[in-house]
């Protein structure tokens, strides 16, 4: 099996879409009242499902956490330590809540945490270099 995408179910769909769309910057084309969200962002599938929508299809309840919560991150990469930071003070600005402020990792990559809207947490990283390089050894 190969990773296809990942998604997340969302009450607010409105909210999402803007979040994702105008403060990370993922290029969401739907509308905020639709009921799911399907696009691709940087060769991976990426979903906003409707949280009453999918129960529906699934003929499902679920059990949702409220506020910050720690299930999973998303990982977003920039080139430039100074990226991390300014990712991360637009982030705020546009409504993420702070986790962890930039800081510079023992292992040597700049890191920091936002929480979406409805408290799903995101890491915006980067090793100083551009994405098509951060894996490559310099050794």
């Amino acid at each position: 099996m190969r990773l296809d995408g990942f998604g997340l179910l969302v009450e607010d769909m409105g909210k999402m879409v803007r979040f994702y769309r105008d403060v990370l910057g993922f290029e969401i084309k739907e509308a905020e009242d639709t009921t799911n969200v399907y696009l691709v962002k940087d060769g991976t599938l990426f979903l906003l499902y409707g949280r009453q929508d999918f129960e529906k299809m699934t003929s499902r309840k679920y059990e949702y956490l409220k506020g910050l919560n720690g299930h999973f991150e998303i990982a977003l990469y920039v080139d430039t330590f100074d990226e991390v930071d300014a990712a991360f003070k637009k982030a705020v600005a546009g409504g993420a809540t702070p986790v962890l402020e930039p800081e510079l990792e023992p292992w040597g990559q700049r890191t920091c945490y936002i929480a979406d809207p409805e408290g799903n947490l995101v890491e915006i990283g980067s090793w100083n270099k551009p994405y098509e390089a951060k894996d490559i050894s310099e050794e």
